[in-house]
């Protein structure tokens, strides 16, 4: 009996082995632990391993899901349509290369619940290239895809009313006219401009106007389609688009926006107040070139709205003269603009105020404003502040007459003859905080005396309308030593309570009443009215528009203390004035 026996040497093998697995438990631990979701499948799109989160989000294990079709672990749909999303692994298959998801891919489990995911599948292929499977990889981007949402929302979309931004409303309005260019569509745009908010911001406060916006905002978005776009683009202005909307029909619904905010009343602390709606309507058609010059057109029309009595609509046409006139407007804020930059353009005049009794003294005159003509001639301020009113420019003409007057005073070697020098500011100056406190530093640097000889003259209707704002300016002011006048009294239908809030000095009769009361017995008893009330409150009066010897008469027996007009002297260069 022979006995062979063979030995060979196993170590390089056995080496080999060891390193196969240790390189396998490595990959497994590798995926295992990524926080990505693995699945892996064969060939034919069969399951043949899930790592840790991907068993989490399918709800399927390794072991119940080893074996099973692809499709019936990893269940993915749009998540918009809610329709099937083609499966990557197919595709990946199909053309032996890496495929990614669609966008808004959601990941349904086991359960039901739902993960925005984002994903891509790569084919597994040996030495020879051939497909040996399919590795899939994707992750839980469910709480990247909510903040997107919210801070693309947030970004197209107005914090407190939730209606659409000004700046996603003009891309809508982009894409209607392009619409309505290139298909011969017809659409409808409304620029709406609410009456009376200011009056209850002022009055109630900011928190009492956000609420009314919000109240005001759902009482209109009812009268619209949800098809149609419905913004926010200012503080208490919005806009409209309505698609595929004949002019007839626009107006209609203008019209009902018009009669439901009509019919609504904002209740503040037992207050009832009643708003209004003025809505400028513009067509959207192929004449249009830009949103720009739409929206233009819109905003042109409301302010024609507003003028026109207020609570209304304006259907803008070409031949409108309102609109006209607003287009002249606009050349006159260009000029108004350069005339403040270039400061040679604006020119200071004055017009003494006239004491009508023996216990005044010393010089009483009103600051006027003119602007240089390309002739030479000067302009009045009737033409053109109006336009500055319009376009918010207000402001930045009331600094610059109060800057350059003040600064006159200061290069006066004597001020003493001077008792008082009036000047204008514009509601709009009222209205603006930023504008209050440039005033007061430049009062305090003008000092104490240059204070004394100043009076700021404040419209009536400015004065009631922005209540809240002229209150704080009015007291901050007087503590320097500067006087208020309530200008144009009796033009806003006076209410005598105001002046217990008020802390004015001097009440202006508005000239409608003066030059009216030598023909009209009312006229004359209210501005007996005025003056009573004026001398109970120690307010000095000035009859403003004295034309005629007779009014100057009557306003001495009246007991008005100071007279201005015309009659009393044609105004003059502040510097002759005040020399």
């Amino acid at each position: 009996m022979r006995l062979l026996g063979v030995n060979w040497d196993v170590t390089p093998l056995r080496k080999i082995t060891a390193e196969l697995a240790e390189q396998h438990e490595l990959l497994r631990v590798t995926l295992s632990s990524i926080g990505d979701a693995v699945i892996t499948t064969d060939a034919q799109g069969i399951v043949t391993w899930l790592n840790p989160i991907a068993e989490r989000m399918t709800e399927w294990t390794h072991q119940e899901a080893e074996g099973q079709p692809l499709v019936q672990i990893f269940n993915i749909i749009n998540e918009h349509t809610r329709l099937v999303t083609p499966n990557p692994v197919e595709s990946c298959l199909e053309h032996g290369r890496i495929v990614g998801l669609a966008n808004h891919t959601v990941l349904i489990s086991r359960s039901g619940k739902e993960y925005g995911i984002a994903d891509s599948a790569a084919p597994i292929k040996n030495k020879s290239n051939d497909i040996l499977g399919v590795v899939l990889v994707f992750h839980d981007v469910t709480e990247q895809r909510r903040l997107s949402i919210e801070m693309s929302y947030r970004a197209t979309h107005d914090e407190l009313t939730g209606l659409v931004n000004r700046s996603e409303f003009e891309a809508q309005l982009s894409l209607s006219l392009d619409r309505a260019s290139e298909f011969d569509k017809s659409h409808a745009l409304m620029y709406i401009d609410l009456d009376r908010f200011k009056l209850v911001n002022d009055t109630c406060g900011h928190s009492a106007g956000d609420l009314l916006l919000q109240q005001v905002s759902k009482i209109m978005q009812k009268c619209v389609r949800t098809s149609d776009t419905f913004a926010r683009i200012g503080g208490d202005e919005f806009g409209v688009i309505l698609e595929d909307c004949s002019t007839e029909q626009a107006h209609r619904v203008a019209r009902l926006i018009c009669e439901h905010v009509h019919e609504y009343r904002f209740t503040h602390s037992d207050q009832q107040f009643r708003i209004g709606t003025s809505i400028g309507l513009v067509p959207l058609d192929k004449r249009w070139s830009t949103t720009a010059a739409a929206m233009q057109a819109a905003d042109r029309s409301c302010y024609a709205a507003k003028e026109a009595g207020r609570n209304r609509v304006n259907l803008w046409v070409d031949t409108d003269k309102t609109i006209q006139i607003r287009q002249k407007d606009m050349q006159w804020a260009t000029r108004l603009q350069q005339a403040v930059d270039h400061d040679d353009q604006f020119v200071l005049y004055a017009q003494r105020i006239e004491g009508l009794h023996s216990n005044t003294s010393g010089l009483h005159a009103e600051v006027l404003l003119r602007l240089k003509d390309t002739d030479g001639s000067l302009i009045p301020p009737n033409i053109f502040l109006r336009a500055a009113e319009r376009f918010h420019l207000a402001t930045l003409v009331d600094r610059w007459v109060l800057q350059r007057a003040i600064n006159h005073l200061m290069r006066l070697s004597d001020i003493s003859a001077i008792e008082q020098l009036c000047i204008n500011l514009s509601g709009q100056s009222i209205g603006d905080r930023k504008f209050h406190d440039e005033v007061i530093d430049l009062l305090s640097y003008a000092g104490e005396d240059i204070c004394r000889k100043i009076c700021l003259e404040i419209t009536e209707t400015a004065a009631v309308t922005r209540i809240a704002d002229s209150t704080v300016f009015i007291d901050n002011v007087r503590e320097l030593g500067v006087q208020i006048a309530l200008d144009d009294f009796g033009a806003g239908a006076s209410s005598f309570g105001y002046l217990k809030v008020l802390k004015v000095d001097i009440l202006k009769i508005d000239g409608q009443y003066i030059t009216g009361m030598m023909d009209d017995r009312l006229d004359d008893a209210a501005v007996r009215c005025f003056v009573d009330v004026a001398k109970i409150m120690g307010l000095k009066t000035v009859a403003e528009f004295v034309k005629t010897p007779q009014i100057l008469d009557r306003s001495k027996e009246l007991g008005i203390d100071y007279a201005q007009g015309f009659l009393l002297h044609e105004p003059e260069r502040l510097e002759v004035v005040v020399a």
